[in-house]
């Protein structure tokens, strides 16, 4: 087994987490609110001041996720503007080698946690895995035969701005009608909010749907049944035998059963096996570790 060690951060759509691993184990975290509107200076300095806050020294191993796309020459793209509304062609490999003084692997979170279940979690023994998560977007990685899929322009894995069936939305990305803009928890917000319903986040239309309200289910089922329907397509696409679900929303109590409820709505054909993230919300630090070694 790798020694994965050292210094992992992780910025979201919402959270940004900086974590001490030890031999694959998070020993030590912190956590901040992700400023939407904030530059990429502002980005880099706020995760080396966390690293900091850890104790980092200086020939430790870092390694970083990023929402959003970023392409072969470390270049820093947000694909959904409405999540980093500042970040746009942003040479943040630059800025990370000047805020730490050493190069720092860099890779998108979903890709990150793809790989991090593969290697340790429950994509283990699987041969074409899709590591979905569901949270503030909705975003993907994918390893295959051992392989993490990437692609020179950064956009490989972004799967929540495919299109989908359930949705005539307006979404981020500048698309209609995408998984994102019915399956994500800001889309979630916002479609409650547009209902007049008693909920401002998706973690209140879920503690709406545990009380038994029938609206909030009219929220929850539609972005399960579009992950399902994501699910098959990909399948159809590359041969999935596996997929684990995670993210704030993937890995909310119930939701997994609901996407497994819909994916048997599809032929057994494009019915691979769903299973959770095993290693939980640590998926995308213990990946950003793994990509840097």
């Amino acid at each position: 087994m790798r020694d994965v060690s050292g210094i992992a951060l992780d910025l979201g759509g919402t959270k940004v987490a900086a974590a001490r691993v030890l031999d694959g184990v998070v020993t030590e975290r912190v956590i901040r609110p992700t400023d939407g509107g904030g530059t990429p200076e502002q980005h880099v300095a706020q995760m080396y001041q966390m690293a900091c806050d850890l104790g980092l020294k200086a020939d430790e191993r870092v390694g970083m996720a990023v929402a959003g796309r970023v392409d072969a020459a470390g270049f820093w793209h947000a694909v959904n503007r409405g999540t980093l509304s500042a970040v746009q062609n942003a040479n943040l490999a630059a800025l990370v080698r000047q805020a730490f003084g050493q190069p720092v692997p860099i890779v998108n979170d979903a890709l990150a946690a793809a790989i991090a279940e593969y290697e340790l979690g429950a994509g283990e023994g699987s041969n074409t895995m899709a590591y979905i998560t569901i949270s503030t977007g909705v975003g993907g990685g994918f390893v295959i035969d051992g392989h993490p899929l990437e692609s020179t322009s950064g956009l490989a894995g972004h799967i929540g701005f495919t299109t989908s069936r359930l949705s005539a939305r307006g979404c981020g990305c500048g698309r209609v009608g995408t998984v994102e803009s019915v399956a994500g928890g800001r889309a979630m917000a916002a479609i409650a909010a547009e209902g007049g319903h008693p909920a401002s986040s998706a973690k209140q239309v879920f503690s709406q749907w545990y009380a038994g309200a029938d609206w909030a289910a009219g929220i929850i089922d539609p972005s399960a049944a579009a992950i399902a329907e994501l699910i098959a397509n990909l399948t159809t696409t590359i041969g999935l035998d596996r997929v684990v679900l995670g993210g704030s929303i993937g890995l909310a109590e119930g939701y997994a059963d609901r996407v497994r409820y819909f994916s048997r709505q599809e032929p057994a054909l494009f019915c691979p096996r769903i299973v959770s993230a095993g290693l939980g919300q640590d998926s995308v630090l213990l990946g950003a570790l793994i990509k840097a070694m």
